[in-house]
């Protein structure tokens, strides 16, 4: 209740303005009126001044209202600031920072506004535009300074910002550094025409959004570096899982050529194009099907080393999870596992995918009737010690679905000695708009 009588606090005040400053008009009038037709009602006349005099007073009262004053600029900032985050979605690009410096000109008494990096200039609105164009080398000696200290400048004369004195209008400045961390990456830039219009106001803002604008790119910054770790994790990956089993299925290629050529030229293609994916999908993102599809096909190349009798795969995914938006290689590699540490020494190892919707959620199961495993390696693969080997493989998966389906997705380990291994992946979210990306937490 006491933040929307805040928010409503503004437009009282306002109505209550132009009340008062209406009466004031309408009485002015009436004075006016009875002076030009010299008709004098000295009633009429002492009221409408009375109302005259009164509805000024209270106008430039609530004016000078200091609550009236820093509402309406208050207002007027978190309206700005808005606008500005708005602009920084993706990071300070040139095309962003000439929004803002157009967005921050008229908003200040300032003649200029200037968006650098630390080199060039990003952005420039105001006077002396077309002398400034964005790309053009910075040229003040005071920019050059807060680049290499990282201090804010408030300069009242045109030697210190670095220009002849006869040479611009431009008298007066305040520049801001813009920091990622410790690190000093660009300033932003007011000009003024004089001095004097250097207020306390304006300090403030200069240092509020460059305050704004350094934490926005930090966060633009920590976003890249996110996704580079992602795209790094997904490489590292792929390395891991390549090498044992290229030489694996190359082998048994090469055992096939004499004995059947034909299943050989067949699994060769069908190796080529599982390259040619494993390479391709290292975007964020891939449909379910293209990556139980990829399973699929890694799963031919068991099946020709260990054979039929030995191992064997069942797929039953619900036609809605097809759609589904996952990362890639979160199947496989599950897959994979179970065929390297389940295969029991004698009889058939069934792998089973299964995939449902449950709500708004999407559970992926990967299930074997292999060997199972002992309660310590189950929380081997939970938590595991090494950077290698079976643990680690699973954690990657359960590192990406948290990456990619928020912190409320998880990860099931379930297994029995003799009775095999269920690895269930509970992707929170992902049946509701299936074909758009699910939204981080």
């Amino acid at each position: 209740m006491e933040e929307e009588n805040e928010k409503e606090h503004p437009s009282r005040l306002f109505t209550l303005e132009m009340l008062m400053f209406t009466i004031a008009v309408i009485s002015g009038m009436v004075l006016l009126y009875s002076l030009v037709t010299r008709e004098i009602n000295i009633f009429v006349l002492f009221a409408a001044g009375l109302s005259f005099t009164l509805s000024i007073v209270m106008v430039i009262r609530l004016l000078m209202d200091p609550d009236s004053v820093r509402a309406r600029q208050s207002d007027a900032m978190l309206k700005l600031a808005s606008q500005t985050l708005a602009y920084m979605s993706d990071g300070l690009d040139r095309e962003a920072a000439q929004k803002i410096c157009g967005l921050l000109l008229p908003s200040t008494a300032a003649i200029a506004v200037a968006i650098t990096d630390k080199e060039q200039i990003l952005a420039y609105s105001g006077y002396e535009a077309a002398a400034n164009p964005s790309g053009s080398m910075i040229r003040t000696l005071a920019t050059h300074a807060t680049l290499n200290d990282g201090m804010m400048r408030i300069l009242f004369t045109p030697e210190e910002i670095g220009f002849s004195d006869d040479t611009t209008n431009i008298r007066a400045a305040i520049i801001v550094p813009l920091k990622i961390g410790k690190n000093v990456e660009g300033t932003l830039k007011f000009y003024y025409r004089r001095a004097k219009h250097i207020s306390e106001t304006q300090k403030s803002i200069a240092e509020g959004f460059g305050k704004l604008l350094s934490t926005q790119m930090a966060a633009a910054a920590l976003e890249e570096q996110t996704k580079l770790a992602t795209s790094m994790e997904l490489k590292m990956l792929q390395s891991q899982i390549n090498p044992h089993f290229l030489f694996n299925t190359i082998n048994t290629i090469a055992s096939l050529i004499r004995t059947d050529p034909e299943t050989a030229r067949t699994l060769l293609r069908e190796f080529a194009v599982f390259y040619r994916r494993t390479l391709e999908d290292s975007a964020d993102l891939i449909v379910f099907a293209r990556e139980i599809e990829q399973t699929q096909r890694y799963f031919t190349f068991e099946v020709a080393r260990f054979g039929a009798e030995r191992v064997a795969m069942q797929v039953d995914i619900d036609a809605e999870v097809e759609d589904m938006l996952v990362p890639p290689f979160l199947i496989q590699p599950l897959v994979e596992n179970a065929v390297r540490h389940a295969m029991p020494s004698e009889g058939r190892l069934t792998v089973t995918v299964t995939g449902r919707i449950e709500g708004n959620d999407v559970v992926v199961s990967v299930a074997d009737d292999g060997v199972g495993m002992t309660e310590e390696a189950r929380q081997n693969i939970l938590h595991p010690e090494s950077s290698t080997g079976l643990g680690i493989a699973v954690k990657n998966v359960h590192d990406r679905i948290h990456g990619y389906f928020g912190s409320s997705a998880h990860m099931d380990v379930e297994s029995e000695l003799g009775r095999g291994t269920c690895v269930r992946l509970v992707l929170t979210g992902g049946a509701v708009n299936p074909t758009e990306e699910p939204a981080n937490h």
